[in-house]
């Protein structure tokens, strides 16, 4: 594969991841009763409707020419809880939907890997094995759903622990770490704590998901 390639691959595989993890927050969503992020559009699998210019562009792609490990988000989708018939408990759902079809990703990934490891396709006109797809997409969305279930909003995480917590500390755990997540994130990702905090649990289900 050429340096090109290499760069393309995983770039392509998460773009597609994300789509569908924000394509699975909009879907359950809407099962839940909130039709907001369908009436958006948000349920589809074309990236456009998803980027967010940092999470989904900037932050992968100094992450692949570092080297470092590509994680990312997309454009948050809207969720309305005043048509949730269970709002705190239908959020959680929702929330945990998007870590959880990246976990299905990786196992179809993993699937894949091991019934057609050499297998040529054509990427940008080079011939790519395609386990070499299939291993970005097996690693990008393990990334990707540990990442996200980082427990600080605005990340699937916190929202899932803001679900869990009982309803007299969910509200201030929201209140004082919502607005600050972001910041908070950046520095745990500029220190390398990030590193520390997901490495191990990418590893653990990389090796239990593994075929």
């Amino acid at each position: 594969m050429t340096g090109l390639t290499t760069l393309l691959i995983p770039f392509g595989v998460i773009l597609f991841s994300l789509a569908v993890h924000e394509s699975a927050h909009a879907w359950s969503a809407a099962r839940f009763g909130d039709r907001t992020a369908e009436r958006l559009g948000r349920i589809s699998l074309n990236p456009v409707r998803h980027i967010d210019p940092i999470g989904t562009l900037l932050l992968p792609i100094v992450a692949m020419t570092a080297g470092a490990p590509i994680i990312g988000w997309a454009k948050p989708v809207p969720v309305d809880p005043h048509n949730l018939k269970r709002p705190r408990q239908d959020f959680l759902y929702i929330a945990a939907a998007g870590p959880a079809s990246n976990i299905v990703l990786a196992v179809i990934a993993s699937v894949v890997m091991s019934v057609a490891p050499v297998t040529p396709i054509d990427v940008a006109g080079v011939s790519v094995p395609v386990w070499a797809i299939a291993g970005a997409a097996f690693d990008i969305n393990i990334l990707l759903a540990v990442f996200n279930m980082v427990p600080i909003p605005p990340l699937d995480g916190g929202n899932v622990l803001a679900g869990l917590l009982p309803e007299a500390l969910a509200e201030p755990f929201d209140r004082l770490l919502r607005p600050w997540g972001f910041v908070l994130l950046y520095a745990l990702l500029l220190t390398g704590v990030l590193g520390d905090i997901i490495m191990p649990a990418h590893a653990a289900l990389s090796e239990l998901l593994i075929l």
